[in-house]
């Protein structure tokens, strides 16, 4: 269905968290919400046990999106919400649901002590072959977590929106991806945070042994050019509220630290035409696994 957001929905902690901010975005879109549950065929032997066969996988198969939907309806009168059952492997299933969606919603388990959480093989082939935005949701996030607190200091889900981030690559800036996250900013209403990493290279390191420091004009060029590619983004979007920060250091680590004051994190991945391998960037990895906002991933040329 052409406008429309789709869930991946497999009745866990992370699918329902991923509706919910689906339900959300659907709300700031004005667009209807698909749940797509996937049904896997149960294997002969089990098909013949009384407990495990295809009566009781039928039914639980047929009771999760349906109350999955119900709840969703009651919390978010305003959204359409229909339901749809595919049959297959999951990947495939929800990327033939998702291709002509504007959005794909997937969860993801958070794992304590380490501040991570792993996106699965499902999500991540699914990830990696998308042609539409797609948006993994953390388990147990709120919608508190994506508004700032009210003066008290209590989270609020009245209060304005948290920044939206945009981790940008200047050396292969697409515009798929920054008007991606400046629209997300402008249906928030909140600002949006460019934040461009970098490495020092290799010449400057070699002239601080001589007694030369060139950082701080590498900087200058760093954020003038940072600057430069979003100027148009800027004419685009005037009210939108832009923060630029170039700063050296690994971008993903920069990413993470800026998800945990952000309501959504956008990043890119590069379309690869291997058949071979999963292939989503070594920063979008790193930010899947470990970002504490809903993570975008943006596919481009």
């Amino acid at each position: 269905m052409p406008g429309s957001i789709v869930v991946g929905l497999d009745g866990s902690a992370e699918s329902r968290a991923a509706a919910e901010w689906a339900a959300r975005e659907a709300e700031l879109r004005d667009l209807p919400v698909r749940m797509v549950h996937v049904w896997e065929p149960v294997p002969e032997p089990m098909a013949q046990a009384p407990l495990l066969g295809v009566e009781t996988h039928q039914h639980w198969t047929e009771r999760i999106p349906r109350e999955a939907a119900e709840g969703m309806r009651a919390r978010h009168p305003g959204v359409e919400v229909t339901t749809e059952q595919a049959t297959g492997t999951p990947a495939d299933a929800l990327l033939l649901a998702s291709r002509d969606a504007d959005l794909l919603a997937l969860g993801s388990r958070a794992l304590s002590g380490i501040g991570g959480h792993p996106v699965g093989s499902v999500g991540q082939s699914v990830i990696a072959r998308a042609p539409v935005p797609t948006v993994v949701v953390r388990a147990g996030k709120q919608v508190t977590d994506e508004h700032v607190a009210d003066p008290a200091g209590i989270p609020s889900a009245a209060t304005a929106f948290r920044p939206v981030v945009l981790g940008l690559d200047i050396r292969s800036a697409d515009d798929t991806v920054v008007d991606s996250a400046f629209h997300e900013a402008e249906l928030r209403r909140s600002p949006v945070h460019v934040l461009n990493g970098w490495d020092l290279p290799a010449f400057c390191v070699h002239s601080l042994g001589a007694g030369v420091d060139l950082r701080d004009e590498i900087a200058r060029e760093k954020r003038a050019e940072l600057t430069g590619t979003l100027r148009p983004w800027r004419q685009k979007y005037p009210d939108v509220e832009v923060v630029e920060a170039s700063r050296p250091g690994s971008p993903s680590d920069l990413l993470v630290e800026a998800s945990h004051d952000a309501s959504l994190l956008v990043v890119g991945r590069r379309v690869r035409h291997s058949p071979f391998g999963i292939h989503i960037g070594a920063v979008t990895h790193a930010v899947l696994h470990h970002a504490d906002a809903p993570v975008a991933v943006v596919s481009h040329e």
